[in-house]
């Protein structure tokens, strides 16, 4: 099989039940978790197998979600003959809070806004975090014009909370601290 197939030469690209403008806002969408799909790989890279082994089982979970995410959004209309199904459920938006606080118990309580940085780690996961939110305002933009599968949005927008506890988690594992924004005072009590 070639890698190159051509068909996308004149601006289309093919998705499930036909072909849409390759700067469609469905393409933007699902272009955008691709994104996110690959900054975790990276995060994923930079930890110490030992110290953040449960960091990657999580984060290689979410990689397989994210491309089932994708996949999601990529989906116009079912095929002939087929109903239409998605991956995303309300289970793995439950499964992600529970992460969440898991990750938050690690950490020491918030008192000001945090800044991205920390370890190489969290700085990574911060980035993933960002691009999250990105994704989650592409996706809500394309619900505004087609039907998707809602649970997706809702995925996203718990991810990046996900991400932000990871992050500070990842910090504490790796002993370094957070690095919280001055300027302000104490917001969180």
């Amino acid at each position: 099989m070639k890698i190159y197939t051509r068909t996308g030469d004149k601006g289309m690209t093919g998705v499930i039940g036909g072909r849409v403008r390759k700067d469609s806002v469905r393409v933007e969408a699902y272009g955008t978790v691709d994104e996110l799909n690959s900054l975790v790989g990276q995060a994923i890279v930079l930890m110490d197998p030992a110290k953040h082994k449960e960091m990657i089982a999580d984060l290689t979970e979410i990689q397989h979600e994210l491309f089932d995410a994708g996949g999601d959004l990529a989906l116009v209309k079912a095929p002939d003959g087929m109903q239409l199904s998605y991956k995303i459920t309300a289970d793995m938006v439950t499964r992600l809070e529970q992460w969440i606080d898991r990750y938050d118990a690690e950490c020491p309580p918030i008192k000001r806004f945090i800044l991205p940085g920390g370890s190489p780690v969290s700085a990574a996961l911060h980035i993933c975090r960002t691009v999250s939110r990105r994704a989650e305002r592409r996706v809500v933009t394309l619900a505004e014009h087609e039907p998707i599968n809602e649970e997706v949005r809702r995925y996203l927008n718990r991810l990046s909370d996900f991400f932000f506890a990871i992050a500070r988690a990842a910090n504490v594992r790796d002993g370094v601290g957070d690095v919280e924004y001055k300027r302000g005072g104490e917001v969180f009590r």
